[in-house]
């Protein structure tokens, strides 16, 4: 059933709102835990901060690319799968260079840092799980970013424990592969959706769907 123009476009305002404030708090704490990744030398916290920038990004081309065709948001859909994967790319890369020689990092100020993540990327998830379905591809990828930012960040924190017991930079390096994998089911997560939005709008063309 279609929705009414009244509440489609109410249904925008909230959607925007919300990316806005998302995108706001994602910036902000971008620099604090990039601050203190550098301090406690934590490969894992590093691809966590960069993440904060990719939400940034994500919430912000939400809000430019909202009420676009759905040809055109699921394409862009498609982009934002990649953009998923750079926080991925940065933590392997990092994990290559140290295979070597593991640092441990400073547990105190990862713990801290982790648990202020959780608290900004649990209020962006819980603003985003409410306008979620508003979005298409975008809104997903949105949220799909936030909810396993959350995972990660108590991933974050176990690793810190455990670096605690077995005083080794191992941990830290094996959780770069536990962000990849989250980053890679969230963005097969996003371009099945976008996938859908293509077939949508070609059936809305009318062309033949095989």
């Amino acid at each position: 059933m279609e929705q009414p123009a009244g509440m489609a476009q109410l249904d925008a305002v909230r959607l925007r709102r919300a990316v806005l404030i998302v995108a706001a708090l994602n910036f902000g704490y971008f620099f604090v835990e990039f601050s203190v990744a550098l301090m406690a030398g934590s490969v894992s916290l590093l691809a966590d901060s960069v993440d904060f920038l990719e939400d940034t990004s994500i919430n912000l081309l939400i809000f430019i690319a909202l009420g676009w065709p759905l040809a055109r948001r699921s394409r862009l859909g498609k982009v934002m799968t990649l953009v998923i994967l750079a926080p991925a790319v940065l933590a392997g890369w990092e994990a290559i260079h140290r295979l070597t020689a593991p640092r441990i990092p400073d547990v105190v100020p990862l713990v801290v840092a982790s648990l202020g993540a959780i608290a900004v990327n649990g209020t962006s998830a819980w603003l985003l799980a409410r306008v979620r379905h508003h979005g298409g591809s975008l809104s997903a990828a949105a949220f799909l970013s936030a909810r396993n930012d959350v995972l990660v960040n108590l991933a974050i924190i176990a690793m810190g424990i455990c670096t605690i017991w077995v005083r080794s930079g191992w941990p830290d390096l094996i959780l770069g592969c536990v962000i990849i994998a989250l980053a890679l089911r969230a963005g097969w997560e996003v371009w099945e959706v976008s996938e859908e939005e293509r077939l949508a709008a070609r059936a809305l063309a009318g062309e033949r769907i095989e």
